[in-house]
């Protein structure tokens, strides 16, 4: 049976010490193979400055984090969606805020560049977020298959979109959509239970959510609260506050069963080809 994994973390600036917490639970993974890990957005590097993040971006497919990244899902055979980290995209003084999916051979798979930028006022430490500053939007949906089903890519203010996730069902219909995130501690209190519970529900998926947790470097608050929901909406695995791992199966017949007894997605009247 598949095992689904959401990694919690409190990251800082240093990518050592952030890629050092990746392997240790990686190293004390007890889990059947096959195994899709998520790990956070900017799970390399957080809580700096803007221009630290910028330091660190790398070309797709090169770099010491991406090639740390492949070497410890070869050999822990797993799958990785690391969450997110900076590629750079050809532009001065921007990056693309990139998931990227990893094989358990240490293969790149697929490239996710996040595409809704979080740029709001929020009344909280950091008070105004601009993402757009020193990122540059993705456009393309990432909807892939995998041993583990039909997998879909996004990234924390995404889940905010219903029509993306609409968009995806129109590629093909999700088994399972990774959301990692840095979602603020603010938002989070008031809006990521209903939100990841509404687009698990509305795609008849297992959603798995790996969120940054507590207090960063620059004082920015994020929320925690990991964790992996079943297509039903039933909440599987959740980590609060604390760094580190949680897992839940992912059990098909559930899926089918799910889809067979209430089949939203053939009865869905505004899909593309039925207008």
């Amino acid at each position: 049976m598949s095992n689904l994994i959401a990694i919690q973390m409190n990251s800082s600036e240093s990518v050592a010490d952030n890629l050092q917490f990746v392997e240790k639970q990686l190293q004390n993974l007890q889990a059947q193979r096959p195994c899709l890990v998520v790990l956070p957005e900017c799970f390399a590097c957080f809580g700096g400055k803007e221009d630290t993040i910028l330091n660190i971006a790398e070309d797709l497919g090169h770099g010491p984090i991406q090639q740390k990244l492949k070497a410890m899902a070869k050999q822990y055979d797993v799958w990785l969606v690391a969450g997110s980290m900076p590629i750079t995209c050809g532009l001065q003084n921007k990056y693309t805020a990139s998931c990227l999916l990893i094989d358990n051979a240490g293969n790149l798979v697929e490239e996710y560049q996040k595409i809704h930028l979080f740029d709001v006022q929020v009344a909280d430490n950091t008070g105004s977020y601009l993402e757009s500053r020193t990122t540059q939007a993705g456009s393309k949906l990432v909807v892939t298959n995998t041993p583990f089903g039909v997998l879909g890519m996004a990234i924390c203010y995404d889940v905010r979109f219903a029509g993306m996730f609409q968009a995806m069902a129109e590629i093909s219909q999700l088994d399972i959509l990774t959301l990692p995130a840095a979602f603020t501690q603010r938002t989070g209190q008031a809006h990521w239970d209903a939100l990841l519970t509404a687009r698990a529900i509305e795609n008849q998926c297992y959603l798995v959510a790996a969120n940054q947790t507590g207090e960063h470097g620059n004082k920015r608050q994020t929320y925690g609260h990991s964790c992996i929901i079943s297509p039903w909406g039933e909440k599987l695995a959740e980590l609060t506050t604390q760094t580190g791992l949680i897992q839940s199966p992912i059990d098909h017949n559930l899926l089918t069963e799910i889809r067979n007894n209430m089949p939203v997605y053939q009865h869905n009247k505004f899909r593309s080809h039925l207008v």
